[in-house]
């Protein structure tokens, strides 16, 4: 199954073939020269690389490494007692590599009263042949305790180093498409990137995705294109649920950041002025909750019944 995600297929097994800023993959490939893994905390927004140069750093150096899924098996106290102790308390039989690694992939799941103060007595514990890499969204819901045990790298990408990026990320894709006999138009190519950047993976997969027609062209550019929030408008004003649900589940292949900047964008022109501080504050609830919920769904329907029951339109 992994052969059959270009996620996965095509995911770099070394640091140079990482889609990096020069001053992220500098920091990485000093860490190769060294031989050298530190504790590591990895923040940025999702798809920007954090768990495959994470990987790729581990099979690079040669060490044995295992990989926690913080938002799901990480969120258990037990997890730590077992899978990661049974891990780390034993010596590496990888002779590349002094340490053994445990990444925690999106470590800002994991619980910050419980999990996290013990992932933190684990880095001492066993630091004498382990190490920790934690990635995150969002590096605020990490406690202090291990930021300060960990070297923080940020993956944000500055604007003076977007073009390189996503011209790196273009090459990227016309050589997976090239690799899969896909026919492709370079300009469509590059609309699908500028709608989901820098999410490489969110692209990846919508690329996989729309590949199934055999070639990438302009027929998906009506799939590429805003949601109807003008539609969306006159189903909130005339309080029509069935409709309204309709409506976000025809919009769930849309990136829920772009959904809600729509949304807010939609609100001056069709609210009562008293309204619109109230929707925004729904608004901007809401989408924080989209990068942690489990059903995209259920969060924007809860956002929109509450934006249709408490406001006014016009």
């Amino acid at each position: 199954m992994s052969d059959y995600l270009w996620v996965e297929k095509y995911r770099p097994k070394k640091i140079k073939d990482c889609i990096l800023t020069e001053d992220i993959k500098t920091t990485f490939a000093e860490f190769l020269k060294q031989k050298e893994i530190p504790n590591l905390l990895l923040s940025g927004t999702q798809g920007t690389g954090k768990t495959t140069v994470a990987r790729a750093l581990c099979e690079e150096l040669g060490a044995d490494y295992i990989i926690i899924n913080g938002s799901d098996e990480g969120r258990q106290i037990d997890t730590l007692r077992t899978k990661i102790k049974n891990f780390a308390s034993t010596v590496s039989l990888g002779e590349a590599s002094k340490h053994k690694v445990v990444i925690i992939d999106e470590a800002d799941y994991m619980n910050a009263e419980s999990v996290q103060p013990a992932l933190r007595n684990f880095i001492e514990s066993f630091h004498t042949n382990c190490r920790f890499i934690f990635t995150c969204n969002y590096k605020n819901k990490i406690i202090k305790p291990l930021h300060s045990r960990c070297t923080v790298i940020d993956f944000a990408i500055k604007n003076g180093q977007k073009v390189k990026t996503a011209q790196a990320l273009m090459k990227r894709l016309g050589k997976i498409l090239d690799d899969e006999q896909i026919e492709y138009d370079k300009k469509v190519l590059a609309e699908l990137i500028q709608k989901h950047y820098p999410d490489f993976r969110r692209v990846i997969n919508e690329l996989q995705r729309y590949s199934v027609r055999g070639k990438i062209d302009s027929g998906i550019l009506f799939s590429l294109s805003e949601a109807n929030t003008k539609e969306l408008a006159k189903i909130l004003k005339e309080k029509r649920f069935n409709d309204m649900r309709k409506w976000v589940i025809n919009n769930l292949d849309k990136e829920p950041s772009s959904l809600f900047t729509s949304i807010y964008e939609l609100l001056y022109s069709t609210l009562e002025s008293n309204s619109i501080p109230k929707a925004v504050l729904v608004i901007a609830g809401y989408q924080y909750k989209s990068a942690f919920v489990a059903d995209q769904e259920i969060n924007m329907v809860a956002c929109l019944t509450e934006i249709m029951a408490n406001c006014k339109f016009k």
